[in-house]
């Protein structure tokens, strides 16, 4: 068997789908779908990798980080998320997060974020156009609602804009550009 994969991840059916995946694929997999169990698996199994989900249950996964690498120094991790950020990407790379990937995304490229040699996003075009209004406006809203520690209320005020409106904002996809 490979190397014991850690899946944290609160949607039940993403969360078994993924587990079932990596089993397939020749890894041992155990899943969990809270901060709370993920710490005590983390502690019992000591995984070599760990799949973190940005979003759990409302609270920002990265807080995780840490955590597990006190737990486990020599864990890979791998954040997935469903909305992407420059400023979360950021923050999990310095937190310890070896790749960020957004959701969807392929099992192929979960495994070979975890190969010795990856690099995060080596494989990522630089592109020579600018980012849109759109995609300026989330990623300064996700900055903002970083700093505050994802308190909606905070971010709210600090955007000087309606709890509602941001609320709806932050409900929709993020923009490819």
């Amino acid at each position: 068997m490979n190397p014991s994969t850690l899946v944290i991840d609160d949607d039940p059916s993403f969360n078994a789908i993924l587990v079932r995946t990596l089993t397939r694929h020749g890894h041992e997999a155990v899943g969990v779908q809270d901060a709370g169990n993920a710490l005590d698996q983390a502690r019992e199994l000591k995984p070599e990798r760990v799949i973190l989900d940005l979003n759990l249950n409302g609270s920002s996964g990265l807080a995780l980080i840490p955590q597990l690498l006190d737990i486990i120094p020599d864990c890979r991790i791998v954040v997935l998320t469903g909305y992407a950020s420059i400023a979360t990407a950021v923050d999990a790379v310095k937190l310890g997060a070896i790749q960020y990937l957004a959701k969807p995304v392929e099992i192929e490229a979960i495994l070979s974020a975890f190969e010795e040699d990856a690099h995060p996003d080596s494989d990522l075009p630089i592109s020579d156009e600018p980012l849109s209004i759109d995609r300026l406006e989330w990623e300064h809203i996700q900055r903002v609602l970083n700093e505050n520690d994802g308190n909606i209320s905070a971010t709210a005020r600090a955007l000087k804009m309606h709890r509602r409106t941001l609320q709806r904002k932050l409900s929709k996809r993020p923009v490819k550009s």
